[in-house]
């Protein structure tokens, strides 16, 4: 099984999971652990942008530092800190040591456990 359709087949049959409060995406999750390490994007627009990895928000809005960007015209130019647009972006390229995250793991003694709630008032 090729990595790209080993990824996609753990997201599809992990959609969802338990993040504390707030249920999240593994795209995002993946993301999030991608922090502090270089990544490649490309826009929208055909650019290229490959850096060390910020910080990333949940709508994928992320920071860059020290960013190569290589334009549609394949000129290349260098900046130290960059912000992009989640909505813009098509797509990400992670580093490959991501695959073994946690959250990849599939099996029912990786499950989360569903939230513990308390009595009800009536």
């Amino acid at each position: 099984m090729s990595r790209k359709s080993e990824l996609q087949h753990l997201i599809k049959n992990n959609r969802k999971y338990y993040n504390g409060s707030v249920m999240s995406g593994i795209p995002v999750k993946l993301l999030n652990e991608a922090q502090g390490h270089i990544v490649s994007l490309e826009l929208t627009t055909g650019e290229t942008y490959r850096g060390k990895l910020v910080e990333s928000e949940d709508n994928m809005n992320v920071q860059l530092r020290d960013v190569t960007v290589t334009g549609t015209d394949s000129k290349v130019t260098g900046m130290d800190h960059v912000f992009v647009r989640g909505s813009h972006i098509r797509f990400f390229v992670v580093p490959d040591m991501l695959k073994n995250a946690p959250m990849f793991k599939t099996g029912p003694q990786y499950r989360p456990s569903p939230p513990i709630r308390g009595p009800r008032k009536r």
